[in-house]
């Protein structure tokens, strides 16, 4: 079965509800109406009740029985300003949390935060940023993690391999790249895979020297020393990663080069560009960024989906969750 085909099958059976908080966007429009007219998802839209549905007509869908929340008139708000003020820890006033709940992405996470949604999509109209920022500070990470990452589900006929961070992470460090080699592998596991982590960079095994190279050797030891149950290995080359016969050349005896479905890469310069080359040069399928980390499933659309990208979204947030 198919990634996404498997992914659809578990949040068919679960029927989560994801909040959507550009909910007057067209491309949301359409995917929430596909959502909820497929029973996979049941959608909440943020935004003006009126707008809404005057962008729905537009369309010529029809909403049904999709729920909008216009945050400036929830009847819930006064509960969760004071929630976010306790949440915060005196970091903010509740006259300030009254204003930062009026923002959409603030808004739809706090209503992860309280239960009234099971996971969040974002991103259509806002940066990242406005995405993860709120993620940060309400939903928070998973206990032992620190950092958030964003990883790439790839699918070519029957192959399937996570390729991160391509999508948080700048400059990521020694500790950062582990925790990335971890978050990923769990990734890895909900799409049927046993993990094999390729730390990769342009050296193999010391081939090249250098502080690109040993922030990634330091990086491979962490992972030994803080997962070592995971296999993993690193610093290698993509080539060496993915091919039985390089890697007998130029990694003899190793037990992650040739096998690799996990690969970590060295900045988010060559994750973002290895997935995008893969997907446009190499025909894969490519589901994400997948926030990783996170206690709750929060993900971020890029400004250019289209409909179909978010109804993807959705359902894998859903699956998460």
């Amino acid at each position: 079965m198919k990634v996404f085909d498997s992914l659809k099958k578990k949040a068919e059976e679960s029927k989560k509800v994801i909040v959507f908080p550009e909910g007057n966007d067209e491309r949301i429009i359409k995917a929430a109406v596909r959502l909820a007219e497929e029973g996979i998802v049941e959608p909440l839209l943020l935004g003006k009740p009126d707008e809404v549905i005057k962008s729905a007509e537009k369309l010529n869908v029809d909403l049904g029985s999709i729920e909008i929340i216009n945050p400036a008139v929830y009847s819930d708000f006064e509960k969760m300003c004071q929630d976010f003020v306790e949440l915060r820890k005196g970091k903010n006033t509740l006259a300030e949390a009254k204003e930062i709940l009026q923002d959409v992405s603030y808004f739809g996470t706090m209503l992860v935060y309280e239960g009234k949604a099971d996971g969040m999509v974002s991103g259509a109209t806002h940066s990242t940023a406005n995405t993860v920022r709120p993620a940060l500070q309400i939903i928070k990470t998973k206990k032992g993690m620190s950092r958030v990452s964003g990883a790439m589900i790839m699918e070519r006929g029957d192959e399937k391999y996570i390729f991160a961070d391509c999508a948080i992470n700048i400059d990521p460090d020694s500790e950062t790249l582990a925790e990335i080699a971890y978050q990923s592998s769990k990734t890895a596991e909900m799409v049927g895979l046993d993990p094999k982590i390729a730390m990769l960079s342009f050296s193999a095994k010391g081939s090249a020297k250098g502080p690109m190279v040993t922030k990634v050797q330091d990086a491979t030891d962490l992972v030994h020393q803080k997962y070592p149950d995971l296999v993993c290995d690193g610093e290698l080359q993509f080539d060496a990663a993915v091919s039985p016969r390089v890697a007998r050349t130029k990694c003899p005896g190793n037990p992650v080069a040739g096998h690799a479905n996990v690969f970590v890469f060295p900045d988010i310069n060559a994750g973002n560009i290895g997935y995008k080359i893969a997907q446009r040069l190499g025909g894969f399928d490519a589901y994400g960024p997948i926030l990783l980390g996170l206690n709750a499933p929060i993900n971020d659309l890029s400004r250019g989906c289209n409909a179909l990208e978010v109804y993807s979204m959705a359902i894998i947030t859903a699956a998460l969750s």
